[in-house]
């Protein structure tokens, strides 16, 4: 028997969306149990690019803005790349009919906190929404996750796995589930499983890819977070946080090193 809304083993995934976040939370929903859905609206544009300038200066803010266009640009291009690697690695990238899902203006904001203690879940993953900040993360009823497509802590931040292979540290492709804190992608590391990208695989694409090798880790993690029994490992690796590319490093470091 299915567990109710109200049962305290209910999985609770908070996020932007996306494909690669919907074959994370149908796996979840096959293998683990009912996952409800809180979709934050995603920020501005405008917002992100003030926000990167004021932390990083107008001209990287500019350029990153450019990768950011390119890739979308890319991704219209290269949707038949991206719906080869779907169907080879039997992703499901959208939401299934009935699947429960509830909008909010923000993961960090007060609606969002609300329905999750109306939900009463057993653990809450975090997958590519806003950071949550102190006073959030002390109220939650239940352990908190995160999701993050990248080795932590030596690729947090943003773009990990297109930033490990720019690196020429492919071993390092790779993704991490991790408890939340309120730094960015620094919380104690409890899961990660490494992969390699494919001919035809870009920055448009890495984010498929490792969801598709991510999918057991996610399982895993969750399954510990409601049976009581998470365990922080040591991966003994530096730490730094990364931000998109501009697109000035993108196109060298594609015309270079083949890395796109």
């Amino acid at each position: 028997m299915a567990a109710s809304e109200s049962s305290p083993r209910q999985i609770v995934v908070v996020t932007e969306g996306g494909p690669h976040i919907w074959a994370i939370v149908n796996a979840l929903a096959d293998r683990v149990g009912p996952v409800s859905v809180i979709l934050e609206t995603p920020e501005s544009k405008k917002r992100l690019l003030l926000g990167r300038a004021r932390r990083q200066g107008w001209i990287s803010a500019i350029g990153q803005l450019g990768t950011m266009v390119l890739t979308r640009l890319g991704k219209r291009f290269l949707a038949a790349h991206a719906a080869r690697l779907i169907a080879e690695e039997k992703l499901e990238t959208e939401p299934r009919p009935g699947q429960a899902i509830v909008h909010v203006p923000s993961a960090n904001g007060l609606e969002c906190l609300k329905e999750i203690t109306n939900i009463k879940p057993g653990v809450v993953l975090l997958a590519g929404c806003r950071l949550l900040s102190k006073d959030t993360l002390a109220k939650m009823p239940c352990p908190v996750l995160n999701y993050h497509a990248g080795i932590a802590p030596k690729y947090r931040g943003m773009n990990g796995g297109y930033w490990a292979l720019a690196s020429g540290d492919a071993q390092n492709f790779g993704t991490t589930v991790h408890l939340v804190d309120t730094g960015v992608d620094t919380g104690g590391v409890l899961k990660q499983a490494r992969g390699k990208p494919k001919p035809g695989d870009t920055i448009a694409s890495y984010a498929l890819r490792q969801a598709a090798f991510s999918r057991d880790i996610c399982v895993e993690a969750v399954k510990d977070a409601l049976a009581g029994k998470l365990t922080a490992i040591d991966p003994r690796l530096a730490s730094k946080q990364w931000y998109h590319p501009t697109i000035w490093f993108y196109l060298w470091t594609g015309l270079t090193r083949r890395v796109w």
